[in-house]
């Protein structure tokens, strides 16, 4: 048996590009995961100053993740994306680039941008925290 996980957009709030407002799960166990960083397995940080790569690292290893519990993107029930940025077109573009990602089905969920100041590695540009409602 699958946890089941709904997602609504309800009318009177805002219309989306592309998650909900609300996810609602029934039952079932759920997974943490820590912030997924652009890190390789070796624990170097991958594509100094560019975005895109590093948006690309830390999909690989949201999914490797999410494997590694049962779990696929659409068993995510809520996302925070960070952003080293305060220019809304960039927090545009990296919401694009992850939603059509390895891991895009995840952000179809209640999900959180932000754009920040810093992160916690030296040249770090994104970070995404997922959580997910394993299924059985």
């Amino acid at each position: 048996m699958t946890a089941e996980i709904t997602r609504i957009n309800p009318p009177h709030l805002h219309a989306t590009p592309g998650y909900h407002h609300i996810t609602v799960v029934e039952a079932g166990r759920t997974a943490y995961l820590a912030g997924q960083c652009p890190l390789d397995a070796s624990g170097k940080l991958v594509g100094e100053g560019d975005l895109d790569a590093q948006i690309d690292q830390v999909a690989a290893n949201a999914l490797a993740a999410l494997n590694a519990v049962g779990a696929g993107p659409e068993h995510v029930v809520r996302s925070v994306i960070y952003v080293v940025s305060d220019d809304v077109p960039l927090l545009g573009s990296a919401w694009r680039r992850l939603t059509s990602s390895v891991v895009g089905p995840a952000f179809t969920t209640a999900s959180t941008l932000l754009g920040v100041a810093r992160l916690g590695f030296s040249g770090q540009l994104v970070e995404v925290d997922l959580t997910a409602a394993l299924p059985h």
